[in-house]
């Protein structure tokens, strides 16, 4: 069965066992059609993250929600568990020589970021003994490789994904050309696209001065229509130059914000400022309903020849974590509310896991 037509992944599912001198032995040791995506988190005393930010010297300042004085530890304790399997354990390791010689590519806005930093920071505290370098162009293209497995990961600041270009009336986001992009992201083995939380953004915040649609230019128009649109010249791209037996493509699920607590039913609480603890109520259902954007990413993806796409949803378990953000301990200290980004260690660890899931297993 295709990926396109649903939103998850339903797979035979592959299980790795840790055997002595760090070679990893597979095993199957369940046979089941499993969607891990939908399941509920787990409070667990015992869990502890896979790094601690101290172990990662290059995480963002911003997503460091604990040296930013971040009092309570609960949201850390904290573990995805699927409805009817088990997640893999993570094995950094085994990750890095499975894709040794291979590029791994994030390309999105600030979320793309706190994703492709969690993996860099997983990665590095499973390995401490690699050496490895981070490269960061003016171009938006930050790298992090290990050279004895000679793997890079890689992060592309491209919140549109749609080129941008300077013309005489300033700066034009072109909806049917990713013509210039496209170019970089062919040299990658793995891409994980996002694209989302900029299309709301006006005034200052918006990245783009005129929308070209075709052969009409205008001042703006419908942010759900241009980002649906968006996404149709992505999927015409993967269709028209991804050869699936070689590259891999996710589009990462929207990433929610926090920042009207109507949404979960909570009177007394307006952001997600002071927010402790997940949504487990409800069934594990978010009480304010689907993401406004998830019938345009569902309809996109069905347009995408089959099994060249994969759709990484995140989007219903991360909703949950009201707790998981910054809030006040991110980029604008004291002074702002961070509800948008998340804290490292954090849930897009666990965004991380279902990637290394999805990657490490056969796909249906």
């Amino acid at each position: 069965m295709g990926a396109l037509g649903v939103t998850t992944i339903l797979v035979l599912f592959l299980f790795l066992h840790q055997v002595d001198g760090g070679e990893l032995e597979k095993k199957t040791i369940i046979s089941s059609r499993c969607d891990i995506f939908k399941g509920k988190w787990v409070y667990d005393a015992s869990y502890n993250p896979l790094y601690n930010a101290t172990q990662c010297p290059f995480v963002e300042q911003g997503f460091d929600c604990q040296k930013n004085g971040r009092p309570d530890n609960l949201y850390l304790k904290y573990r995805w568990k699927p409805t009817s399997c088990k997640l893999p354990r993570f094995k950094g390791r085994y990750f890095l020589k499975r894709n040794r010689g291979k590029r791994i590519m994030f390309v999105g806005d600030s979320l793309s970021l706190n994703q492709w930093q969690s993996l860099t920071c997983m990665l590095h505290v499973a390995v401490p003994e690699a050496k490895y370098t981070l490269h960061r162009n003016t171009m938006g293209l930050s790298t992090f490789t290990f050279p004895a497995y000679n793997v890079s990961i890689m992060f592309s600041r491209n919140a549109y994904l749609m080129d941008i270009v300077r013309e005489k009336g300033g700066r034009v986001l072109k909806l049917n050309s990713v013509a210039q992009n496209g170019e970089l992201w062919k040299g990658a083995d793995t891409l994980i696209f996002d694209s989302w939380h900029w299309w709301l953004h006006t005034g200052k915040k918006q990245g783009w001065d005129m929308i070209e649609d075709a052969n009409n230019t205008y001042k703006d128009m419908d942010r759900f229509v241009a980002y649906g649109k968006a996404l149709k010249t992505w999927a015409n791209w993967v269709n028209s130059n991804v050869d699936s037996s070689k590259t891999k493509i996710f589009l990462q699920g929207l990433s929610p914000d926090h920042m009207n607590s109507t949404e979960w039913g909570d009177p007394k609480a307006k952001t997600c400022r002071g927010e402790t603890e997940p949504l487990l109520g409800h069934d594990n259902k978010y009480p304010g309903g689907s993401h406004p954007a998830q019938g345009i990413v569902d309809k996109v993806l069905k347009a995408i020849i089959s099994k060249k796409a994969y759709l990484l949803d995140i989007t219903s378990l991360s909703e949950l974590r009201k707790d998981g953000h910054p809030s006040s301990y991110g980029f604008g200290g004291h002074r702002g509310t961070d509800c948008t980004h998340w804290c490292l260690p954090g849930v897009p660890d666990t965004w991380n896991q279902l990637l290394y899931a999805s990657l490490v297993r056969p796909q249906h």
